[in-house]
């Protein structure tokens, strides 16, 4: 079982990777991260074990633990491999919903047409991760929650680049704009469709050749 000390590092590392702060081939050098992390150093090495268990970091033989690079074409299949966890998410939601629930996506979906609008695509990147965990919250399937997790923490990297593409954030909008209709209207089969669609998007930008190469 891990220790507070080591959910603590993991939760920090997490949030630094999801960030930015730390880029993919970012050093992870344990006496800064103990630093940061403000834990021991072993707990810190027992943090980085376990993202290099999910793919987030990896070591490198006589070099130390680096953020992983997710190559375009891994993207792809990362996002392949979300696709019908996300659209189970989607379908338990819009059965298990609460009305609760259903007003703060709504609101949710406000805030990010607002960070859409002025153009705040660094905010709109953040406010997409937090949606799909309202979506996951609302689908009560701690199982798929905890894969699409893993699976979406490799990808922040590619998402905030396709947020860069001019046009992008308006039609990645329009989609989730149909994935929270659906789920408020409890309509699972329109629910999963919706997610469907925006991954399918998803997949098709992350296919396209840019010069800068972010939010999905």
């Amino acid at each position: 079982m891990a220790s507070a000390a080591q959910e603590m590092a993991e939760r920090a590392l997490r949030v630094a990777i999801s960030r930015g702060d730390m880029p993919p081939g970012y050093r992870l050098v344990e006496a800064e991260l103990v630093t940061l992390t403000g834990v021991s150093r072993s707990a810190v090495r027992q943090a980085i074990d376990v993202l290099a268990a999910e793919g987030l970091v990896e070591r490198i033989p006589n070099k130390g633990a680096r953020v992983r690079i997710v190559s375009a074409e891994e993207a792809i299949e990362i996002t392949e491999c979300r696709l019908p966890l996300e659209g189970l998410l989607a379908r338990k939601a819009a059965e298990r919903i609460t009305d609760a629930e259903v007003d703060r996506l709504r609101a949710h979906l406000h805030t990010m047409t607002a960070a859409v609008d002025s153009g705040d695509v660094q905010k709109y990147s953040q406010l997409i991760q937090q949606l799909y965990g309202m979506v996951a919250e609302a689908a009560r399937h701690p199982i798929a929650a905890d894969m699409v997790g893993r699976l979406q923490a490799q990808l922040v990297r590619h998402q905030f680049r396709l947020s860069l593409r001019p046009g992008r954030p308006r039609v990645s909008l329009g989609g989730l704009t149909a994935l929270v209709d659906a789920i408020s209207a409890r309509d699972p089969e329109r629910a999963e469709a919706a997610v469907a669609a925006h991954l399918g998007s998803v997949i098709a930008a992350l296919s396209e050749p840019h010069p800068s190469g972010g939010a999905a």
